[in-house]
């Protein structure tokens, strides 16, 4: 081990040294009464006789001092193997804090989680056997599970010997990470060391300190009955005296009540076992003022221990009248500490949920929180920033930050949570929470705490909502963490709750499927008015929208009034005849088969955003949905059950989309006239005024959605793309002097609208996989341009220095660098050109003259033989290593798509549906009729949209 500088120690630590020479008067002068002989005293001490001659009594106070402390390092034992002991002296008066932190910082000791101090049977008497047993088979064991320090005298007699022997035969049988969880401290008095001179050594290697912290309130103890002195009088007052009646709190002490009893019969046991103890009757009033439940304690040690299955054997068996105050402050160790099973076992025996947990005791729960955890860094960064606008330095992590984070965890999808909480100021803190469950279980998840949270969802209500948002937090949650195991984890929780998610719906849609329906579209007070179809799409769980229920619901929105499996060709052929539509060439459902599915009433249809089959028959000006509703005549009513179908609006667009194409195209092949006043032509007119509807309809979708929102969808990016193109083309069509420009711009961006239709097909079970692929193939194809970039530069300015010495022609250079290399991997390889042993007839020159003012220059013929090699090397690597290391990739990538290519499409099919059920019905051009009529209905009548209150606002 590197030697470090120790000259520090002695100034942080000191040691407490005998300052006056008091003698004992058992040991004929031989020793002070510090303990101490003669000889180890310094002079200073032996000096004075006429001071010590008066001196009777020996004071650690006024006759010791503190100086620099000589003893520390590292102590190897005999016998032990390679393993060394960490030693350090100092004065009791030592702050116990600094020890701690230097245990942990130098010592590197863990924190523990449990500090057991073992006392008794320090003299020579010898320990039972049973006491050796119970230190080697329950206690190490106990500490070995919690990770806990057992702190003893230290001393290689009585029971410190035993503690120590147990954690010797301890360490073979486990495994050395779980054995440094036991850390066995010894504090003995310096004087009882033994060769303790062997240990003054400043210059030794390491450190350290311990944090003990002595006898403290509340503190449990564990006594082993029959193992002699102390424990001994304990048990026998807590077996034979303690079921005597105790006096109730607050009555009247009177001489002859049970208080007076109690006291005589502990008198006695204590004169028993302590016949000479001197302060009786101290000991007994300590003894008599305890009234508190003995089983506390033991339960407190239970869950310090983990030991739930002592508890439910010892403690909950039916024997103990447990109150609601003796389990209250274990239920709050057993939540800071993760131990869901003690929860579990409270919740089980009668402890009350909703008594418990206060809006203040929950701001606790989140206090608690590790701030080096992802959650605790966050919660702090939004408490700085409340530091920073208000005065108050002083404050903690409130129900105000929580809400915060919920808020930016989960966006729009719901109601921020606690709003109402805090406009009750400081009062909210005695408040009782509305939803305790709820409440834990988001406490859990952003702590990533996998049983807890699985336990408390068990005792949620919305059992379907709840995991789909346990599901969204933590999916947020592993984005923003930078751990690679703690982000995996929460990965995995995150697909676990999406799994249960789809058990539990999958069990409803069993049961009754209609019941399932209303339980995807119904808003939920618990979640902030979510409902399990917005959540699932926010949490982005694909696995859950795979299941049959949910496709079900969404082909009823996706066909409408009519039968499911409609032909396309029929009802694009009604389309273009609309008189079909009055025929039974479409069949529509029936009023008996509408039936089938749950009406939805306004409230619900306002949040579900796109439910519309449930309320056809709803009038324009926006009447409720009931049977008595005013019946429209045959041909209005057919004519909407087929308009307003998400699939009519659909066919619609994808119609007058090709048209929009065609005459594109048309306007660039075959009628792209010259600047004004020549041009535009007419049908290029009708072009700028069919693109100036699809911008219009980009400025609807804009309004109906926040902006972040409507920016984070690929296409509504397309979408932006190509109509920014168009309006610089047009710009510069319009000029003679960017004419050419402009006609390069449009060209281009007739390109863009082209790939628009590429989403348009997402709807289809066979192509909606492969767009999919198609785009995660693209992004395998970026990592591939990367290699073949650094491969073609290489072997490019390579194989033009060796074939022309001088050429400064910038076009020429790029095109023999880049261009010309790309091409050999197709096979387009000029060897006449690079092969100088082959003849090439073009006109070439040496003279730099003419070679600068463009003049082809000739080939050096001297590195032939290298540039044939090179080009050997670039084909071997290009055409065979990366060229099938592209198509190696782009194969797993398919099969890893296409082993779940059901589950992408079902997926996207969802966007599609809500994409079309928010467009109005007319496609551009003739949406500009909707427009104006929303306009006029909007901001002139004032007339309320009865999709938004049908259907709510559509998209993500």
């Amino acid at each position: 081990m590197p030697k470090q500088d120790l000259s520090w120690i002695p100034v942080f630590f000191k040691k407490r040294v005998c300052t006056t020479f008091v003698e004992d008067s058992f040991s004929n002068g031989g020793l002070c009464q510090c303990g101490a002989t003669r000889d180890f005293h310094p002079s200073v001490a032996l000096g004075d006789y006429f001071s010590t001659a008066i001196v009777c009594h020996w004071d650690s106070t006024q006759h010791s001092s503190e100086q620099p402390t000589d003893a520390y390092g590292e102590l190897e034992f005999a016998g032990a193997g390679k393993r060394h002991s960490y030693f350090l002296r100092f004065s009791s008066t030592t702050d116990p804090s600094r020890v701690f932190d230097f245990m942990r910082e130098h010592w590197k000791l863990r924190q523990p989680n449990l500090v057991v101090s073992v006392v008794g049977g320090e003299g020579r008497s010898k320990v039972k056997s049973w006491v050796r047993d119970v230190l080697k088979q329950g206690l190490v064991k106990a500490a070995q599970s919690t990770g806990a320090w057992i702190i003893t005298a230290g001393l290689r007699e009585g029971i410190g010997r035993c503690v120590g022997e147990a954690v010797r035969d301890h360490a073979p049988a486990v495994s050395s990470a779980t054995f440094n969880k036991v850390v066995p401290i010894g504090i003995a008095p310096w004087g009882l060391v033994h060769n303790r001179q062997q240990l003054v050594n400043p210059e030794v290697t390491l450190l350290n300190t311990l944090h003990y912290t002595s006898l403290m309130n509340s503190m449990p103890w564990l006594v082993l009955a029959g193992s002699g002195g102390l424990a001994n009088l304990v048990s026998d007052i807590v077996e034979n005296v303690q079921s005597a009646s105790v006096p109730v709190l607050g009555a009247e002490k009177e001489e002859g009540t049970p208080n007076v009893e109690l006291r005589e019969r502990i008198a006695t046991k204590v004169k028993k076992y302590f016949p000479s103890e001197r302060d009786m009757d101290k000991l007994v009033d300590k003894r008599v003022s305890v009234t508190t439940n003995p089983y506390v304690d033991e339960l407190k040690l239970a869950v310090t221990w983990n030991r739930v299955d002592i508890a439910k054997s010892e403690l909950f068996n039916g024997n103990i009248d447990w109150k609601y105050e003796d389990i209250e402050d274990s239920m709050t160790d057993a939540l800071m500490n993760n131990k869901p099973q003690f929860v579990r076992l409270f919740i089980d025996n009668g402890l009350n949920i909703l008594d418990y947990l206060s809006y203040g005791r929950l701001e606790d729960l989140y206090n608690s929180i590790s701030d080096t955890s992802l959650a605790g860094t966050l919660l702090q960064h939004l408490l700085d920033e409340r530091k920073n606008e208000s005065s108050d330095q002083t404050c903690r992590v409130s129900v105000y930050e929580v809400c915060q984070l919920l808020e930016d965890l989960l966006g729009e999808v719901c109601q921020p949570f606690y709003k109402s909480v805090l406009k009750e100021d400081c009062r909210y803190r005695k408040v009782m929470c509305k939803h305790p469950w709820l409440c834990l279980f988001l406490w859990a998840v952003l702590q990533n705490h996998s049983e807890m949270a699985i336990f408390c969802w068990e005792m949620c209500g919305e059992s379907v909502l709840t995991a789909l948002g346990g599901c969204k937090l933590l999916r947020e949650l592993s984005k923003l963490e930078i751990e690679t195991e703690a982000k995996l984890s929460m990965k995995e929780l995150a697909m676990k709750f999406e799994c249960m998610a789809h058990d539990v719906f999958s069990t409803c849609y069993q049961t009754k499927a209609s019941y399932s329906y209303k339980l995807l579209i119904r808003k939920s007070h618990l979640w902030g008015d979510a409902t399990c179809l917005k959540m699932a799409m926010a949490a982005d769980a694909r696995f859950f929208f795979s299941h049959d229920g949910v496709q079900s619901l969404l082909s009823q929105i996706w066909w409408g009034d009519m039968e499911r499996g409609t032909e396309l060709w029929k009802l694009v052929l009604t389309m273009i005849i609309p008189p079909l539509l009055y025929t039974n060439l479409i069949d529509f459902k029936s009023v008996h088969q509408r039936c089938k599915f749950p009406r939805i009433f306004p409230h619900i249809i306002t949040m579900l955003h796109f439910l519309y089959f449930f309320a056809f028959t709803i009038m324009s000006s926006g009447t409720a949905i009931n049977s008595q509703s005013k019946k429209w005549p045959f041909w209005v009513s057919r004519w909407k059950q087929y308009w307003y179908a998400p699939v009519s609006s659909f066919i619609g667009n994808l119609v007058m989309y090709f048209i929009f194409l065609f005459l594109y195209a048309y306007v660039l092949l075959v009628d792209f006239k010259q600047p004004p006043p020549e041009g535009p032509a007419v049908s290029e007119y009708v072009l700028y005024f069919w693109v100036f509807t699809i911008v219009c309809e980009e400025i609807r979708e804009t309004f109906s959605q926040r902006l972040m929102l409507y920016v984070q969808d690929v296409w509504n990016k397309f979408d932006v793309l190509a109509i920014s193109l168009f309006i610089a083309g047009l710009c510069c069509r319009m000029f003679s002097w960017s004419f050419n420009m402009g006609r390069g711009i449009l060209c281009v961006d007739y390109m863009v609208f082209t790939l628009r239709l590429i989403h348009i097909f997402a709807i289809h079970r066979q192509l909606g996989p492969k767009i999919i692929i198609l785009g995660k193939m693209i992004k395998d194809a970026f990592f591939f341009l990367f290699f073949l970039a650094v491969w073609l530069s290489a072997y490019g300015v390579a194989n033009q220095a060796l074939l022309y010495q001088y050429d400064p022609s910038p076009d020429r250079a790029f095109r023999r660098v880049l261009y010309r290399p790309y091409l050999h991997i197709f096979g387009q390889i000029p060897v006449e050109e690079i092969d100088t042993g082959k003849y090439w007839d073009r006109d070439c020159t040496d003279n730099l003259t003419l070679i600068n003012e463009g003049k082809e220059p000739c080939r050096d013929t001297s590195h032939n033989w290298l540039v044939v090699i090179l080009l050997v090397i670039f084909l071997l690597v290009t055409n065979i290593l990366l060229v099938n290391l592209l198509i190696a990739t782009f194969s797993y990538t398919f099969s890893k798509v296409q082993e779940r290519s059901d589950t992408y499409w079902k997926f996207q099919r969802y966007n599609l549906i809500v994409e079309y059920h928010s467009r109005p019905t007319l496609a551009p051009p003739f949406i500009i009729l909707s427009h104006i009529n929303l306009l006029i209905k909007r901001n002139l009548r004032k007339v309320p949209s009865t999709k938004i209150h049908r259907f709510g606002k559509v998209r993500k």
